[in-house]
């Protein structure tokens, strides 16, 4: 993998082998393709990831979406991540993308052009939200590139990252066999945030440090609502609320929005403990 001070790719190790590609989706987690995990040991099998500073971090495989080809690895520390992180962005027919991530430093750039925003069968046999990418590097084969970011080329305000190389079309030239195209295919952020909702989604995390637990009790209080914690959690409700419509006004982008929404969940569960809650474990 080629390293910037500033990149959010990584690479995906187990017992020193090198796997495949990852990007930082989160500061928690990290998106890969599911086939460039084989031979980690499945569900919950003990990674590192190569960080593009230069750093390694401990992980672990958290969550598999077998049919999408997609893969949900777990960062054991996240406070070990500081480098930034990419927002995503909604890819138009016609933009411009790259792929920042290269195999190795001797390998090329990626880049081209998205042709169509599709529904597509993928090889795992799961249809998916995805980019169809043309590829201005006539390469043939373009293995070691799974896994990684796909971005928008335009710089301003960037990077921005559309989806998650997954896999490349066979030309169907009759005069010949199966042979690879310049014709690749991503994931979208769109997808896999919906293939991994129950991770990224902290609704739960609300409801479980509710001090009522009868849906008449939920729905009206005792006392007015002024019960112990009772404000801070319909404060973080509400915040959850408008982050999810900063995300529909455009405001924020989905990624930023789980970012923000762990954040919210991370402090209320701090000051439930801090409240007395720690005495009920």
């Amino acid at each position: 993998m080629t390293r910037a001070a500033t990149g959010y790719w990584v690479d995906l190790y187990h017992e020193e082998k090198r796997l495949g590609a990852g990007f930082l989706l989160t500061r928690n987690f990290v998106l890969t393709a599911l086939h460039c995990l084989r031979g980690a040991g499945g569900l919950d099998g003990r990674l590192d990831i190569a960080l593009a500073d230069g750093g390694r971090v401990p992980a672990r495989v958290r969550r598999t979406a077998d049919e999408a080809d997609l893969a949900l690895v777990e960062i054991d520390d996240a406070r070990q991540i500081t480098l930034p992180l990419p927002l995503a962005q909604v890819a138009p027919p016609g933009a411009r993308w790259r792929s920042p991530y290269r195999p190795f430093p001797s390998d090329v750039a990626l880049s081209g052009q998205v042709n169509h925003r599709t529904r597509h069968l993928c090889e795992a046999g799961g249809t998916i939200e995805a980019l169809q990418l043309t590829v201005d590097q006539q390469l043939g084969d373009y293995s070691g590139y799974s896994g990684g970011p796909v971005e928008g080329a335009d710089d301003r305000g960037g990077p921005f990252v559309l989806g998650i190389l997954l896999e490349q079309a066979l030309s169907r030239d009759p005069g010949g066999g199966p042979r690879a195209a310049n014709v690749l295919f991503a994931a979208t952020i769109a997808e896999a945030m919906r293939r991994f909702d129950d991770y990224f989604g902290v609704a739960h995390l609300v409801d479980v440090l509710r001090p009522a637990t009868g849906r008449e009790r939920r729905a009206e209080p005792p006392d007015g609502g002024h019960g112990p914690g009772t404000g801070g959690i319909a404060e973080a409700e509400s915040l959850l609320v408008a982050f999810r419509q900063w995300v529909q006004r455009g405001l924020i982008d989905p990624v930023q929005a789980t970012e923000l929404s762990l954040d919210v969940a991370r402090r209320l569960i701090e000051k439930q403990l801090g409240a007395g809650g720690r005495d009920a474990l």
